[in-house]
């Protein structure tokens, strides 16, 4: 079968029980991810950075498409949890990098009074597959090098 776009366990993770995300309903734009350990969200304080929720997963698809990783929309009511980035976007050239082997991650903040804990196996987010479009005379030739962040490297 030719692989079009999905999820795979990522390097490092193969053997702790990662579920592949689906889609709940038919209906449903986004796959539900899970977290794939559990980890304390700390309280939001000034001068604080975002915490990583590691999924364990990293995802194959199309040259003219992307993942967008969205926030549940229960999270930030519920639980106090915003993304620090909003949306996230994993490019195709993402997959398999030589940093992390494309492992992608959630970045939250915490908005609460108090410490979240979120629990492996627990829906952290959502993952939509989107097409995206280049402009006339587009030049862009650069190869990643590596994993989160290295885009502009």
């Amino acid at each position: 079968m030719e692989k079009i776009r999905g999820f795979e366990i990522a390097k490092g993770f193969e053997d702790k029980n990662i579920n592949i995300p689906i889609r709940k309903t038919k209906y449903s734009a986004g796959y539900d991810i899970e977290a794939a350990e559990d980890v304390i969200v700390p309280s939001f304080k000034k001068g604080i950075g975002p915490t990583l929720i590691k999924t364990g997963l990293k995802a194959y698809m199309q040259e003219d498409e992307y993942l967008m990783l969205c926030n549940r929309s229960s999270n930030p009511k519920k639980k106090g949890l915003i993304m620090s980035n909003s949306i996230g976007i994993i490019d195709k050239d993402y997959y398999e990098n030589p940093d992390n082997d494309g492992h992608f991650m959630f970045a939250f903040f915490n908005i609460k009074d108090e410490d979240i804990t979120i629990k492996k196996g627990e829906a952290i987010g959502q993952a939509i597959f989107q097409k995206y479009y280049i402009v006339d005379n587009d030049i862009a030739e650069g190869e990643r090098i590596g994993g989160f962040g290295s885009t502009t490297k």
